[in-house]
């Protein structure tokens, strides 16, 4: 199995890539020290994303989690280059393009691409589906009889039917558009789809058809997944491993089976206990871990830990001293391999979850 890794100041996780392309010094995506602050009208900028790293093998899949605001869409519209970063670097494949202007994104915009969270607002009603579906290729010069066959295929690919491409997007439900905003992100052959909460705005009865599809799509295509979500459950069954953010910085990453099982964030243990268990007795019988107040105004962040007013544990320490993402040895006693875990914590746990 192709782990990644995330780092911070020096420390440093390996990754085994499973491509010709990468290398274990080579992820095909690596994200370092990622910042984005927004300015204000009137005192400190927002700190959306304040130094944000990890990697991204090829193949695999990184789960991007935690509260609404905490900067995890933020982080993969950077990653995407929709965004410009106030700092840090976005190394795809060797080449940094963090700071490169529209031209020089220009031979890379095909290699990473986005699927939105609403299929309909990012779908343009006024456009054919097959428009939607072969501009990414027009633009690059592909003439319009190549686009369209491409676009067709793409649709029987993503489960809908090529006669329907003339149709508009209001014709179709959210689950046939979110399927068409697929097939668009991937007419350019992207290596790495950055995906934003893709089942969220739909019904419950259609979520598991979509990852049902990014997951076969995945298989077919050898494509890498940044996927952004709040739904834990989702997350666990399509991710490799697992990324927790709290107000723009990670806290805890690790293999799923890791932050899952033996999770050392307070934080992470919070989200956790809020996800219902599917048998009734061990939903009665485990631990609940409550968050006291409000996230705080990433503007004005806390000094210390961020996490620090609103966890059971905080101490002195927590309220002057911010904790390094570092790794977090496990007890003898823990039935969970260490996988390269990383915890930004003074005082992490290990007690198992039930």
């Amino acid at each position: 199995m192709t782990t990644g890794s995330t780092t911070t100041g020096s420390t440093t996780e390996s990754t085994t890539g499973s491509s010709a392309d990468t290398t274990a010094d080579q992820p095909l995506l690596s994200v370092r020290d990622l910042t984005m602050h927004y300015p204000a009208r009137r005192g400190a900028p927002v700190r959306a994303v304040d130094g944000v790293s990890f990697d991204l093998p090829a193949g695999r899949t990184l789960g991007l989690v935690g509260e609404s605001g905490c900067g995890k869409s933020t982080t993969g519209r950077l990653v995407v280059r929709l965004l410009e970063p106030t700092a840090g670097t976005i190394t795809f494949d060797g080449h940094d393009l963090a700071h490169l202007d529209r031209r020089g994104l220009r031979p890379f915009r095909g290699d990473l691409q986005m699927v939105f969270q609403d299929p309909h607002s990012s779908l343009n009603p006024r456009q054919s589906v097959a428009r939607s579906i072969a501009e990414p290729l027009l633009v690059r010069g592909t003439t319009a009889a190549d686009a369209r066959r491409r676009a067709a295929e793409l649709m029987e690919l993503v489960g809908l039917r090529p006669e329907h491409l003339d149709r508009r997007p209001h014709q179709f439900s959210g689950g046939q558009a979110q399927r068409i905003g697929i097939a668009r992100a991937l007419a350019t052959g992207p290596r790495v789809v950055v995906a934003d909460e893709p089942v969220s705005a739909l019904d419950v009865s259609v979520q598991a058809q979509i990852v049902n599809l990014l997951e076969r799509l995945q298989r077919e295509l050898g494509l890498a997944y940044l996927f952004i979500a709040h739904d834990l459950s989702v997350v666990k069954r399509v991710c490799d491993r697992v990324a927790v953010m709290y107000l723009g910085r990670i806290v805890e990453t690790g293999d799923k089976a890791q932050v899952y099982g033996d999770p050392a964030h307070p934080y992470t243990r919070a989200l956790l206990s809020a996800v219902p268990l599917p048998e009734p007795a061990a939903e009665r019988a485990r631990e609940r871990v409550t968050l006291l107040g409000d996230p705080p105004n990433p503007a004005a962040p806390p000094t210390g830990c961020a996490f620090h007013p609103r966890c059971h544990k905080a101490a002195d320490r927590c309220r002057v001293e911010a904790p390094r993402l570092a790794p977090t040895p496990l007890p003898p006693s823990s039935a969970v391999p260490d996988a390269g875990r990383l915890v930004a914590c003074h005082f992490p746990e290990h007690a198992p979850v039930p």
